[in-house]
């Protein structure tokens, strides 16, 4: 098919539901995607945070290949070899002690938010309120969109889900005065990515782990995007030295295969039973088969240090150019323009080779596989800083 052909079709029978780009890409392999027409791209998004590995990763590739013609599917009426084989990996490389697998975030999300409210519920009626961040993005599902934190995303879906409260992120005062005895949970990301990457303060974490604590409420941590080396950790709590109650992954766990996961510690680990919650295809073989050689690649190719150092020097080489602001951690990083010129920019990148994520009118998102190198980073930096003075 023609690009035309393509994008008619798309528009005939695909839903109207993404603002799509003005491409075809039809094969990755590493860092690097072609369109149909043969030119080729350095991704410097990465499926928003999803190819953590790159593209293809041989290993992923060959365990999803292999598992396909053994077992793909049962349900979780039985029990499989790879489900628990991945969960005691994710268990052994975090502070959980279990975890529930589904497709997604947003499913990852809702069952925190499930095991939050029956949590509450069990220690009073009124347990119930949930507190999430202004500009936070925890997912499409009703309970997912509720938790997210503006309205832009909510406004035609009302009524939401009730119980939900809003505080300014980072704003110990607000955070301080909105939590109580009616409070079961509070959901935070770590580094806020969807509104233009916006990190924590160490302060403010601690400050919520303390007063969950106080109030008797669970902390929930939604290491999406930040999870699995992206932040040039394992996962983001462990730079901030904060653990969470609860903690929800996706993305990079399946090293593009679909995946999500909620991991669970303490008391918050044996809340659900059997019949509070499910997931017809979380966890399945094929799934796991992919998740547990992303998994097993991002340790033994030591992509979490790779993705410290050449965050560090991304970062460092964003900051030469003329920009208002290079924020972030690892490789998730956002860029503040110093005027409304994000689309341009982003339409010019990929012009030259290099797909970036803009953010409303004056935000780039940089979401590089864990794989990317200097010579990367040098490649993108110079097509970025010819967009930006092209742009004014």
């Amino acid at each position: 098919m023609s690009s035309k052909e393509v994008f008619d079709s798309d528009k005939q029978y695909v839903m109207n539901t993404y603002a799509r780009q003005p491409l075809v890409l039809v094969r990755g392999e590493g860092i690097w995607v072609w369109d149909d027409q043969g030119k080729q791209y350095l991704d410097f998004v990465s499926g928003i945070a999803v190819n953590g590995l790159g593209h293809c990763h041989p290993r992923v590739v060959e365990a999803i290949r292999e598992q396909a013609g053994v077992l793909m599917h049962t349900s979780n009426l039985y029990c499989t070899q790879l489900q628990p084989k991945l969960a005691k990996m994710l268990v052994e490389s975090s502070a959980f002690d279990k975890v529930f697998f589904c497709n997604s975030g947003a499913e990852a999300n809702e069952a925190a938010i499930k095991i939050a409210r029956k949590y509450g519920k069990q220690k009073s009626p009124d347990k119930v309120e949930i507190i999430t961040a202004l500009l936070s993005f925890h997912g499409r599902t009703m309970g997912a969109i509720t938790a997210t934190g503006q309205e832009k995303y909510q406004k035609w879906f009302a009524p939401l889900v009730p119980g939900f409260k809003y505080v300014p992120y980072n704003d110990i005062e607000a955070l301080e005065e909105a939590i109580n005895e009616n409070t079961c949970a509070v959901i935070l990301e770590p580094v806020q990515g969807e509104s233009g990457v916006h990190p924590a303060t160490v302060e403010y974490l601690r400050f919520a782990r303390t007063a969950c604590d106080s109030d008797d409420a669970l902390l929930i941590f939604d290491e999406i995007q930040t999870g699995l080396g992206r932040t040039g950790n394992l996962f983001a709590y462990e730079y901030y030295g904060v653990v969470p109650d609860i903690m929800t992954l996706a993305k990079t766990l399946g090293g593009g295969f679909p995946i999500g996961a909620c991991l669970t510690r303490g008391e918050a680990t044996n809340i659900l039973q059997p019949g509070d919650h499910a997931s017809t295809f979380g966890g399945n073989p094929l799934a796991s088969a992919a998740a547990i050689a992303a998994l097993s690649a991002i340790k033994k190719d030591g992509l979490v240090e790779n993705a410290k150092v050449m965050g560090d020097y991304l970062q460092k080489e964003l900051r030469k150019l003329p920009v208002e602001e290079v924020r972030g951690l690892g490789l998730m990083i956002g860029i503040q323009l110093n005027n409304p010129t994000a689309k341009a920019i982003g339409a010019a990148c990929t012009e030259n080779g290099l797909l970036v994520n803009p953010i409303g009118d004056s935000i780039i998102r940089l979401l590089p596989p864990l794989i990317v190198t200097n010579e990367d980073i040098d490649q993108a930096v110079e097509i970025l800083k010819n967009a930006i003075q092209a742009a004014g």
